[in-house]
């Protein structure tokens, strides 16, 4: 696998930079993918995540393949990426996941739903008082807890921050139904429980759903 820094090279012309600056999340989705585009029946092999340094876009990617750069817009770099952990390690991190709950219908039909929205209309419902951030760490950190010790490791709630709630919609071209997914962004101290199944699951795999949109790359670091 290959962990990957990726930014606007220096030159680029201020009409590609506004071009770049200007684009919604499938353009982006879009902008990625020709990195790793080497074959028209290629399925995606990595994840990654978007950021707006300065105003000018920059990603970070997991894949198995370096990316390579056919049109001379970007600095990449690539390194090997094999984590070798240990059961116990704490570890620094940073997520943005799309933070959903599936449910089946009465018809039997699979729905998702934004927890924090969910939440936010359960406590309207129930005429109590609305405190959004209050609502994103609570929920986001259920939402996380719920699914970390299938993906190799624990958190605890003084431990981890969660905010930067968003919602995203944008189509893919005319004609087509919008895209609409929310955000969510952690950061704090995990635990590694089971060091195989969260490299493998967890930094390799990438985290919960909408990867194709950036969602759950998860950055690490020693402390």
């Amino acid at each position: 696998m290959y962990f990957s820094r990726i930014r606007l090279r220096r030159g680029v012309s201020p009409r590609e930079i506004a071009k770049l600056t200007g684009m919604n999340g499938y353009k982006v989705h879009q902008l990625v993918w020709n990195l790793f585009a080497d074959h028209p029946d290629r399925r995606r092999d990595f994840t990654y995540r978007y950021e707006s340094v300065g105003g000018w876009p920059s990603f970070y990617t997991v894949s198995s393949r370096e990316p390579v750069d056919a049109v001379g817009l970007w600095e990449m770099q690539a390194k090997e990426y094999s984590p070798h952990l240990r059961t116990g390690q704490r570890l620094g991190f940073s997520l943005r996941v799309n933070p959903v709950r599936t449910r089946h219908d009465a018809n039997g039909k699979q729905q998702r739903h934004d927890v924090v929205m969910e939440e936010k209309m359960k406590r309207r419902n129930m005429g109590d008082d609305i405190d959004l951030p209050e609502i994103v760490q609570e929920q986001g950190y259920l939402w996380l807890a719920k699914r970390s010790a299938s993906q190799g490791f624990n958190v605890s709630a003084a431990n981890v921050r969660v905010d930067g709630y968003q919602q995203h919609r944008f189509f893919k071209g005319k004609g087509n139904k919008p895209v609409t997914f929310s955000t969510l962004d952690f950061n704090g101290v995990l635990i590694v429980s089971e060091p195989d199944v969260f490299v493998e699951n967890t930094l390799f795999g990438g985290f919960g759903p909408a990867k194709a949109f950036g969602c759950g790359l998860m950055l690490v670091r020693k402390i």
